[in-house]
């Protein structure tokens, strides 16, 4: 069990090696209907003639650039992208195109996918969307997979050879929410169990670099306040880095203050209770969705996903962290994820009523 704390901070590798999306990963974004056929590709966004930096409030540069096409190309981009948008939200009926058009189009060549965000707007109320187009990395499909299955979050997303078409996930800029909210917040208790309960979540999945910037606060309303989730919006970094602590938030300087209000408020069993609680939601979710998983784990297992010496560093750091030697066994940061999760989630899955019937079936997490 980890014990919360700031530690000794992290710094993420200055820049991450893009991973192709391999035969074996697009039978299996083939099967689960994540393939399709695209008019557009994230080359032709590339074709912008003009860009204009784009400023906060305060006058700070955003790394977001809003760009501009000519005219000639704009009709073939807008309709693409329109279409793109329809299969995104309704699965390809193209019924309500003629109400949608592109507003505008944004390109950030600071991220690791430099990804272009797409403003799709209703022409007749002026409501509007966005979603994003990215050079698409086997690290990162890999990263939304095991979000879309493992957390409380189901996403949408598809691929087009080496496009990547993702939905906008909404809430406030984890930076933002640290900044201007968490400062003043009268009862902040529910916000920190649900950090836990994050923090917990990326370990066990081996999801990482979640700086407050690679994760949104969602405050739901709830009948006797409000209620706190953060969501992932970075995947990149998906068990790609060597060092053990790359996967936990609590070690980022920016969820520094978040840790200390954290380590302030709760006691050590009330730290070990959520995250239990969360590992026990993990279980479940396994339980429901276990054929794909053992279907995403099993194509995993073989993909190359990391330089060799992260490999080797993260096992060696995970075999001292549990002492267990089975993670020096492995091979690949797939075979180190299948172990993660096993280690992780084996007391869980054997507390769960009825988890011991699924385990023998379920050879994923018994092998």
């Amino acid at each position: 069990m980890n014990t919360l704390d700031s530690g000794e901070l992290n710094k993420p590798s200055k820049k991450k090696i893009p991973y192709p999306i391999e035969n074996r990963l697009r039978d299996y974004l083939i099967k689960y209907g994540r393939e399709v056929d695209l008019s557009i590709s994230y080359d032709d966004l590339l074709h912008f003639t003009y860009a204009l930096p784009i400023f906060d409030e305060n006058g700070i540069d955003t790394h977001w650039e809003k760009v501009s096409y000519d005219l000639r190309e704009w009709e073939y981009i807008n309709d693409g992208l329109v279409k793109c948008y329809a299969i995104l939200k309704t699965e390809g009926d193209l019924s309500f195109a003629n109400h949608l058009e592109v507003a505008q189009i944004e390109f950030c060549g600071f991220g690791n996918s430099q990804p272009f965000r797409v403003r799709i707007i209703n022409k007749y109320n002026a409501n509007y969307d966005h979603f994003y187009v990215k050079k698409a990395d086997a690290s990162r499909i890999y990263g939304l997979e095991l979000e879309h299955l493992l957390s409380p979050n189901r996403l949408n997303y598809f691929t087009n050879g080496q496009t990547l078409i993702e939905e906008h996930i909404p809430g406030i800029p984890g930076d933002i929410f640290v900044r201007d909210i968490l400062p003043t917040m009268p009862n902040p208790l529910r916000f920190l169990k649900e950090f836990v309960k994050f923090n917990e979540r990326c370990f066990v999945r081996l999801l990482g670099d979640m700086r407050s910037y690679n994760y949104v606060v969602e405050m739901p309303p709830d009948i006797d306040g409000v209620q706190y989730r953060i969501r992932a919006i970075d995947f990149d970094q998906q068990s790609y880095e060597g060092r053990k602590n790359m996967y936990l938030p609590q070690f980022f300087i920016e969820n520094q203050q978040i840790v200390n209000m954290a380590l302030e408020e709760f006691n050590q069993e009330s730290l070990a209770q959520y995250q239990a609680e969360e590992r026990a939601r993990i279980v479940f979710r396994i339980i429901t969705e276990r054929y794909q998983i053992k279907e995403l784990l099993d194509v995993m297992i073989h993909e190359k996903l990391a330089p060799q010496e992260k490999i080797d560093q993260l096992k060696v750091q995970l075999a001292d962290h549990f002492k267990i030697t089975s993670f020096l066994k492995a091979k690949t940061m797939g075979q180190i994820v299948k172990l993660q999760l096993k280690q992780n989630l084996r007391k869980s899955l054997m507390l769960v009523r009825g988890a011991r019937h699924y385990i023998t079936k379920n050879k994923a997490f018994t092998k």
